[in-house]
């Protein structure tokens, strides 16, 4: 059943020459130093999808014909004339930079021209993302629809085209936004906070490729390490008699590995000494996937890669839970990466910016990313891929209110579930995802112990988050908080290992920089050797986590600045790297060193409930000395708090605004105490004293 879309009437008139385009990004927009090569002629010009290339193929992205149409708005003009494609209408770089309504109709158009050496063969025409309903003509004949903001669809026109090269494409859009219940991350129509602005119409890389009547249609790419062998199983939408599959492996320009013609089931390979992929070695194997003919002819044939590697959890010696890569301990550590761009929101400007991001990541030391509620274009993962990065990859959220899922659940859990199905189905096939994260902060959660089970058992490949934060229901491969700023973590669990979701936010506004004069930080500095020191400190503190209670990974927040989000490891126009590079990089690579040695001084209450005195109202001064009597106090067990918030362990129950604690302890005498750190789990705002001195 086609999706229910929307009716269509208007004439389109006086469309501007295509010949005559004279674009330039919207001004007054904050830019990246790559918008100054941005031009129609080499926008995206990359073939858009590594592991399943062809040779033949044209690229449509460039100035197409645009309107815009307000059908119940009387305060908003209609727009008529043109856009960059593949940047989306709300940005600096489309031309356009208007904001979409949830009523609003886009249509984009463009003329296009076949090479005669396609005759006879199939056109497919690609759409790497479209946000978000989306209804597509080929000469004014309906070839198909879509509904869905991340995910790539291809669409046969061959019935569509006519006698001659001539042709014409138009591309019809809505997109509602957060006036809709889609999976839609962390666009909304008012933006503010940690809320930006939204990224609708054409945000991909569309093209087109010819194929023959039966063709390569997809791949999906098995490997198993421990035999050394892959298997790949070919989808084929065509006529698949007298058809047979070949492939071969290659690794460094010699081929390792090759099948025989194969008419059905998967092809298998078996790599003599297999090299296994990890952050510090990622080797790649070249695959080449072919179809041939009754004859034997080669008539298709696709390029791609795959690689060795195991992501798992286990125990370690001591009996944590752990993520173990490749049968080993693996502490991941990375930050949060948001994927907006001040100048192309959810388009970078170019495959240089988006492959400079991952570059400073690695230049930085960290070894993991958490692609935050986005789904990045292939060529991201293919960077991550070649260069060596663990991804995390969230599923983009849903309704984050609740309100518009309720009120259409049936139909917002369908596209939910079949989104987060197609999210996998096409971004399998890269080794550098180790973890799909099914919710984030329960934002649109619901059914999570049904979801993370599924997810699992369709890709039993990976590892499983059922939800970053929050709202964690004890299924999945991982227990996940957010602390910030941090650091801290969860106690590791018998089939469960501890994971610092998101921690730091450390901000820093740099003038001439920002997305706006005003924004904010979890905690703000006002210099970079401040923020420098501050971060060093906070990495320090996740080291003794590592050891005690056994941490496999943390999440620093963010990669950059993001709109009024001042807190990232780059502004947000990738100008400068905030902090100083090299003691962040020395501060980060120190958390692969072993762990230190913890020795308990003072019990706390993770275990083994400890007593403290309390009290409610605020004391006299001076409450936080050692001479100080509390006997009027009242007394309870750690810890304090209301039993929902996320990560804690509550004994007493404490919901009031401020609360004012004690206690008293000893030390041995004679006892030599090195290197004193406190380990404290709590939800915002905190002062601590130790005998009457402020040290935290």
């Amino acid at each position: 059943m086609k999706p229910n879309l929307f009716s269509l009437a208007f004439v389109l008139v006086s469309w501007p020459s295509m010949a005559k385009a004279d674009w330039k990004p919207v001004s007054g927009h904050l830019l990246t130093r790559w918008a100054k090569n941005v031009t129609p002629n080499n926008v995206h010009p990359e073939y858009p999808r590594p592991q399943m290339v062809r040779e033949k193929w044209i690229n449509l992205n460039g100035i197409w014909r645009f309107q815009m149409l307000h059908p119940r708005s009387r305060s908003k003009e209609d727009f008529l004339g043109e856009i960059l494609v593949p940047f989306p209408v709300d940005s600096a770089l489309s031309g356009v930079g208007k904001r979409v309504e949830p009523l609003d109709t886009l249509d984009y158009q463009r003329a296009f021209s076949l090479p005669k050496s396609w005759h006879g063969q199939r056109v497919l025409l690609h759409f790497g993302a479209v946000d978000w309903r989306t209804r597509v003509l080929v000469n004014s004949k309906e070839v198909g629809t879509h509904q869905g903001g991340y995910d790539s669809f291809t669409l046969d026109v061959s019935d569509a085209l006519r006698e001659g090269s001539d042709q014409n494409v138009e591309v019809i859009v809505s997109d509602p936004t957060d006036a809709g219940a889609q999976p839609r991350g962390k666009q909304v129509s008012k933006p503010s906070g940690i809320y930006y602005t939204p990224s609708s119409g054409i945000w991909q890389t569309v093209w087109l490729e010819p194929v023959p009547r039966s063709y390569i249609g997809s791949l999906k790419i098995d490997t198993y390490p421990l035999a050394g062998q892959v298997e790949i199983t070919i989808a084929n939408p065509g006529d698949s008699k007298s058809i047979s599959y070949s492939a071969e492996a290659i690794f460094r320009k010699q081929t390792v590995a090759r099948t025989g013609n194969v008419q059905s089931g998967p092809l298998v390979l078996k790599i003599p000494d297999a090299k296994w992929w990890s952050p510090e070695h990622p080797f790649l194997y070249d695959l080449k996937v072919s179809l041939k003919n009754a004859s034997g002819k080669t008539v298709d044939s696709v390029g791609s890669y795959f690689a060795f590697r195991t992501v798992e959890i286990s125990k370690d010696q001591a009996g944590i839970s752990r993520i173990f890569l490749n049968g080993k301990p693996q502490f991941m550590i990375g930050p949060l990466d948001q994927g907006f761009w001040p100048d192309g929101l959810y388009t970078a400007p170019s495959d240089q910016a988006l492959r400079y991001d991952l570059d400073v990541t690695k230049r930085l030391g960290f070894n993991m990313i958490r692609k935050h509620v986005k789904v990045e274009p292939d060529r991201w993962y293919s960077w991550c891929d070649r260069l060596g990065i663990l991804v995390w990859q969230d599923m983009p959220s849903g309704d984050v209110s609740g309100q518009a899922f309720q009120s259409q659940h049936q139909t917002a859990s369908a596209q939910f579930e079949t989104e987060l199905q197609t999210m996998i189905e096409q971004r399998r096939n890269h080794p550098s995802i180790i973890g799909w994260v099914v919710f984030n902060e329960g934002w649109g959660q619901y059914d999570t112990e049904r979801l993370a089970s599924w997810v699992k058992r369709f890709d039993p490949s990976r590892l499983v988050d059922n939800a970053s934060g929050w709202t964690d229901k004890k299924v999945g491969d991982v227990s996940d908080i957010h602390v910030y700023p941090g650091p801290g973590s969860p106690i590791p669990e018998a089939s469960r290992a501890a994971f610092l979701g998101e921690f730091g936010g450390l901000g820093l506004p740099l003038p001439g920089h920002m997305w706006q004069e005003k924004g904010w930080g979890y905690v703000s500095y006002k210099t970079r050797p401040e923020l420098t020191d501050a971060m060093e400190k906070l990495f320090a503190r996740i080291h003794p986590l590592i050891g005690s209670p056994g941490l496999s990974g943390a999440v620093y927040t963010q990669t950059t600045d993001v709109e009024t989000e001042l807190n990232g490891l780059m502004t947000y126009d990738r100008a400068l790297i905030k902090a100083d590079p090299a003691r962040i990089r020395t501060a980060v690579r120190r958390l692969f060193q072993p762990a230190p040695t913890l020795v308990e001084i003072v019990p706390t209450s993770m275990r083994q409930a400890q007593t403290w005195q309390y009290r409610l109202a605020k004391p006299a001064a001076p409450w936080f000395t050692t001479s100080f009597d509390d006997r009027d106090w009242s007394s309870g067990l750690g810890g304090f708090g209301t039993r929902e918030t996320p990560g804690a362990i509550v004994r007493t129950d404490w919901n009031s605004p401020d609360i004012w604690l004690r206690r008293t302890f000893a030390l041995a005498v004679g006892a030599r105490v090195r290197n004193p750190a406190l380990l404290m789990h709590h939800d915002e705002d905190a002062e601590v004293y130790l005998d009457g001195v402020l040290i935290g």
